[in-house]
């Protein structure tokens, strides 16, 4: 008999997570286990993908605008779900029912909520997608540490993303007593190689290339304003920033108001940055925190260089700096890193080739048997 496993997540929008939840339901062994995902949010951009591959099931899906009365009920069912009622009734009547296991996809609102699980035999799993120590962007959601630790301490176990994740969320919830490990996203390495074969046009000049959410978290803030200094510095080179978000307009001002249109191109989300990636001469990641991160993984599979801020994660995919350039987490750092590979061409090539021995590491058969072993309990 198949294992019945339920993820629970906010939403399927273009977030990491959300991309690694898309890619874990496409590979399971849909012979040993029979997955329902169950969105709180419903309309995502990976909604259509994940609902050909397993059982889907969104709570709260936003009707178009001018339709009142279904605008209406989804504002009351809205406040049902996050504010009216405990979130014990919330997943007696809005969570699928009678699963094997249950997985809290993303640390938050998903968590709180299926620590309120009424199913006493299934096994229950947070998973944590960042570094808690340094990025605990959960806390609003509680009076304090004590009572998430409370809610953590109602799973089985808490599975984080990264080494340097795991020790960040012990030295956090010093007081949760529940078993934490490491379970590395799973990346689809062929399909990613598959999709760079799209060409597109590539600028004579030096190429860097990025992409995530246009949030304060991945620091495009400091981007722009340290790609600025490099053109200051008379360097020609032209920067791809791939995603969307709340920043996205103030990105644009800084650009035009510091004319940088030459250097700087926001090129909004696409469902294929692969063929974006591999053009790059460098990819960049100017985040302030990360989990794993999803991008650099997929770049070291398409063989572009990296360099990165000292976050979660790095040091375990860039082998301590030897695959991959890590600076501090700072500005000025950051700034010398980028400049000295944009000053160096042979600096870039022996990154480079790093880059390609460490992507033949990543196959999706290796990434998803730790997965596998562990829903299998």
């Amino acid at each position: 008999m198949r294992r019945k496993v339920l993820f629970l997540i906010e939403s399927l929008a273009g977030g990491g997570a959300e991309k690694v939840l898309t890619t874990l339901v496409q590979h399971i062994d849909k012979e040993q286990f029979e997955v329902t995902v169950c969105a709180i949010s419903g309309g995502g951009k990976y909604e259509n993908v994940v609902k050909e591959y397993v059982h889907y099931k969104a709570i709260l899906t936003e009707p178009k605008q001018g339709l009142f009365f279904k605008r209406l009920i989804y504002k009351i069912k809205h406040h049902l779900v996050y504010k009216w009622l405990p979130l014990s009734w919330v997943y007696q009547m809005f969570i699928p029912q009678g699963n094997d296991v249950e997985v809290a996809f993303v640390e938050g609102f998903t968590t709180k909520l299926l620590s309120h699980s009424t199913n006493k035999n299934a096994e229950k799993y947070a998973w944590v997608h960042c570094n808690m120590g340094k990025d605990h962007w959960t806390q609003s959601l509680y009076s304090d540490v004590e009572r998430e630790s409370d809610v953590y301490n109602q799973y089985n176990r808490i599975i984080c993303v990264s080494n340097t994740a795991v020790e960040g969320f012990m030295k956090e919830f010093e007081n949760v007593k529940v078993d934490v490990r490491t379970v590395y996203n799973p990346i689809n390495s062929q399909i990613i190689n598959d999709m760079a074969l799209e060409k597109i046009a590539k600028p004579d000049k030096l190429l860097m290339v990025t992409v995530g959410r246009l949030e304060h978290q991945k620091g495009y803030d400091r981007l722009v304003q340290i790609a600025k200094r490099l053109a200051d510095d008379g360097l020609e080179f032209e920067l791809w920033i791939l995603g969307v978000g709340s920043q996205e307009e103030q990105l644009k001002q800084y650009i035009q108001k510091n004319h940088l249109d030459a250097f700087v191109k926001l090129l909004g989300f696409h469902s294929n940055p692969y063929k974006y990636i591999v053009q790059g001469d460098l990819f960049v990641c100017s985040s302030r925190s990360e989990g794993y991160s999803t991008a650099v993984t997929e770049a070291l599979i398409l063989g572009v260089p990296v360099i990165t801020t000292d976050c979660s994660g790095m040091m375990e995919l860039l082998k301590n700096g030897e695959c991959g350039i890590i600076t501090p987490n700072d500005d000025e750092a950051f700034y010398q890193g980028l400049k000295s590979l944009l000053t160096d061409a042979s600096l870039l090539e022996h990154y480079r080739q790093k880059a390609i021995e460490r992507g033949n590491d990543f196959t999706i058969e290796s990434l998803m048997k730790p997965i596998e072993d562990l829903l299998a309990g």
